[in-house]
């Protein structure tokens, strides 16, 4: 019997893994959060399957799920949104997995910043612009974040930042990064990316929160900050097509 942790993606049911679609079909027992993965996407397990929502549910009741599961032998689709490494809480779930001796597997899914920037139209590593992306949240009412981890010392770098569950911390946001950035680096927010209701706001640090509040967001969004995300940039082209810049795959031709 193996625990599948599954990768959703950000909710289109479409930018399911083959691999994903193939264990969620075959899967007799389907744990999904519901809050953040659409029905649509769990849709093709199995007729007879145990398919439960997990929204309401604690980490108790859902390993308890799993425990007996594991006792039939059943194999277990647990269905996360986005990639299950980031912010999947799956760590904890883990270590009971191992505590009580069952085997799981992880399986990825597309990440929400990868739907985002898909979104977006854009590429977030800018030749000379941005060759970095940050990954990070803010701590809200959620558990808080190791020291060191702070928007002021990420934004010294003047990466591209993807920052979740900060809709509700605009101002806090906009705060920590205008005197890295400056007030007018582009910003972009993302809701629902990949959902029928998907929203896309663009804007700067200075004026995003106006526009979120216009909008009445307040969860479920994806806040990119950097240069990258700019359209005004006059950035070179990148090496990797350059005739005048050979490489293994494309020696020089000699004259």
């Amino acid at each position: 019997m193996t625990v599948y942790f599954i990768g959703a993606g950000p909710g289109d049911p479409e930018l399911l893994t083959l691999k994903a679609a193939r264990l969620i079909g075959e899967c007799p027992v389907c744990l999904y959060a519901g809050s953040l993965v659409p029905e649509a996407v769990v849709a093709c397990a199995p007729r007879e399957a145990l398919v439960m929502d997990t929204a309401s549910m604690t980490l108790d009741e859902t390993h308890g799920v799993i425990a007996q599961a594991h006792a039939k032998g059943q194999n277990v689709a647990r269905v996360h949104s986005g990639d299950p490494s980031l912010y999947g809480a799956i760590a904890e779930q883990i270590r009971r997995l191992k505590a009580d001796g069952i085997d799981y597997q992880i399986i990825p899914g597309v990440p929400a910043y990868a739907a985002a920037a898909a979104a977006l139209g854009t590429e977030l590593t800018v030749p000379e612009v941005a060759q970095s992306i940050i990954l990070t949240r803010m701590s809200m009412k959620s558990t808080g974040m190791p020291a060191g981890e702070t928007l002021e010392n990420f934004a010294r770098s003047g990466a591209t930042l993807a920052i979740h569950l900060g809709i509700r911390a605009l101002r806090e946001i906009e705060r920590q990064l205008v005197p890295f950035y400056g007030a007018d680096c582009p910003v972009a927010v993302v809701y629902r990316v990949g959902w029928p209701d998907q929203l896309i706001l663009r804007g700067t640090l200075s004026d995003i929160h106006a526009q979120v509040r216009a909008a009445k967001i307040t969860r479920t969004a994806l806040i990119m900050v950097g240069p990258a995300l700019s359209d005004s940039h006059g950035f070179p082209d990148s090496a990797l097509y350059d005739a005048a810049k050979p490489h293994v795959l494309r020696p020089r031709v000699k004259a």
